[in-house]
């Protein structure tokens, strides 16, 4: 049986419609899951395009599985001062009200004044 080089491999490929390419100067793959996620340091990376428009990727390199934690989701709106007494004084609340409407609302200012304007 005769091995298949490379000029028959890319033949092949031709024929099935698929085309081939690497992907360069890629540093690192995540896959994210809900708990954990999957890092490929240093990977080669190649992209096979099917005829038709799909796209798939081949992934190669080293494998590091770490835990997620809740805190990486989170993110910190900062509010300020002047939207918590824009927000007070628009709903009627105190302060302290309003500024745990804004951090309900994620800082937006109008969706704050609506929820606390129904409750």
């Amino acid at each position: 049986m005769r091995r298949m080089g490379s000029r028959d491999l890319r033949r092949l490929t031709k024929r099935m419609g698929l085309n081939i390419n690497e992907l360069q100067g890629v540093e690192e793959v995540v896959i994210r899951f809900p708990d954990k996620e999957i890092v490929i340091k240093n990977p080669s990376v190649s992209v096979i395009e099917v005829r038709g428009g799909g796209r798939m990727y081949n992934i190669a390199g080293e494998e590091e599985e770490r835990p997620r934690t809740a805190e990486e989701e989170e993110t910190k709106v900062e509010i300020s001062e002047e939207d918590v007494q824009l927000v007070a004084a628009q709903a009627g609340v105190t302060p302290e009200e309003a500024r745990r409407a804004l951090e309900e609302a994620g800082g937006d200012l109008a969706k704050a004044i609506m929820l606390l304007s129904t409750r």
